[in-house]
């Protein structure tokens, strides 16, 4: 089974390798086709399932994993979210979100002006390549959750999926 992952963002292909076989594993770079901050739990989604199609398309034996990090509101509290989605060679696609967590007001305010999120935190943290290592979950969960650990939890959801799917 191969597996073609479509991001070379350390957080997200650590989060496969923890799932799948890692000798199995090859890495795109594949285009969300969203906005280089997806606002939405839809957009956030579709921008996954992009990555993972384009992950089968160019790799037509494998099968495809996007990841992919956004916001969205709940009322108008900004909160944290992600999904995965998995592409088999049939084309079924599956899909998982995860954890959500609330933004404070100023991390909204920035993202309101334009900013992507990882900037911000960047910023906000004092840190630099937060979206490459604890990730914005990190920083407001004084690091109980990383990105690595959220983005592990959609991969299995997205395996267990697929695996039940195909148990026949």
């Amino acid at each position: 089974m191969k597996i073609s992952v479509g991001s070379k963002n350390p957080t997200k292909m650590n989060a496969v390798e923890e799932v799948f076989p890692t000798d199995s594993i090859v890495t795109i770079s594949a285009s969300s086709s969203v906005s280089a901050q997806p606002f939405s739990d839809e957009e956030t989604k579709e921008g996954a399932i992009n990555r993972a199609m384009e992950c089968v398309k160019k790799n037509p034996d494998a099968i495809g994993i996007g990841l992919e990090g956004g916001v969205m509101y709940v009322d108008d509290q900004l909160y944290l979210c992600n999904w995965g989605a998995l592409v088999d060679q049939e084309k079924n696609i599956y899909t998982a979100s995860g954890a959500r967590i609330p933004l404070p007001e100023e991390i909204n305010a920035q993202l309101t002006k334009g900013h992507e999120l990882g900037d911000v935190m960047d910023g906000f943290a004092m840190k630099q390549e937060v979206r490459k290592n604890e990730g914005a979950i990190g920083i407001f969960t004084n690091e109980l959750i990383t990105r690595k650990e959220m983005f592990t939890h959609v991969v299995k959801l997205l395996r267990g999926q697929w695996e039940f799917n195909n148990r026949f």
